[in-house]
């Protein structure tokens, strides 16, 4: 039988491996939590599905597993399907938590809601679902604050650079270009002293800013892996 061609999920090698090196090293009991979509907006074949993003997998790792984890990901297409019908590649994104999350946190909340759904009638819940909710709840500490830049706003990426500039040290910064526009990343012990006291206050006054994302601790997209039919990667 005729091998079938599979899903594509790491399309740079070397831009995951400088991605995961960037990464902050994780304290014992700490992991990141990854989730693959799809995103029914990326391809016309999902269109009927009324979910943009529709959890297909997700996942715990640590850096010294994480490349390989996100490489078994990479299975047969057609293999992964919404509503009985095959996802297609362009509509797959595989998104991080890049501040870690605390295993301890996470098993404590786990017991509370276990106890909470096992003391009344089942209700279809998975067990090894709610732990992994949990785990994606419990961040560990904050690394980065993450703001997010939407193209829909005009904002072009050196007029961007130009505002970051006059607000924080740029040892500071790093910015992901994503698909629909730029990811800040803001480390705040890395923020110096003449900034320190009024930097997040200027970035929530720079133009395009997505006002429901101004220093969350949201997911982003894995630099070097798919985004629909982009491919994330450091502009800055």
């Amino acid at each position: 039988m005729k091998r079938r061609d599979n899903y594509q999920i790491i399309r740079s090698l070397a831009s995951l491996q400088d991605f995961v090196d960037w990464l902050p090293e994780l304290m014992p009991g700490e992991v990141y939590y990854l989730s693959l979509l799809a995103r029914a907006k990326y391809s016309e074949q999902l269109g009927r599905v009324k979910s943009d993003k529709a959890q297909l997998k997700r996942f715990t790792s640590d850096k010294s597993r994480l490349i390989d984890k996100i490489a078994q990901l990479e299975c047969e297409v057609g293999s992964y399907k919404l509503k009985g019908i095959p996802v297609p590649e362009e509509a797959l994104a595989l998104y991080i938590t890049v501040n870690p999350r605390s295993m301890t946190r996470a098993a404590k909340s786990s017991v509370l809601k276990l106890m909470n759904l096992v003391t009344a009638p089942y209700n279809g819940y998975n067990p090894h679902q709610e732990v992994l909710s949990e785990i994606q709840r419990s961040k560990s500490r904050t690394v980065y604050s993450i703001f997010d830049f939407d193209f829909s706003s005009g904002m072009d990426e050196s007029v961007l650079i130009k505002y970051l500039q006059d607000t924080v040290n740029s040892s500071a910064v790093r910015i992901i270009r994503t698909r629909g526009g730029y990811h800040v990343l803001i480390q705040p012990n890395l923020v110096m002293e003449p900034y320190k006291k009024s930097w997040y206050k200027r970035m929530m006054l720079i133009p395009g800013l997505d006002k429901g994302n101004r220093g969350s601790d949201m997911m982003i997209p894995v630099v070097g892996c798919c985004q629909g039919d982009f491919v994330p990667y450091f502009s800055y």
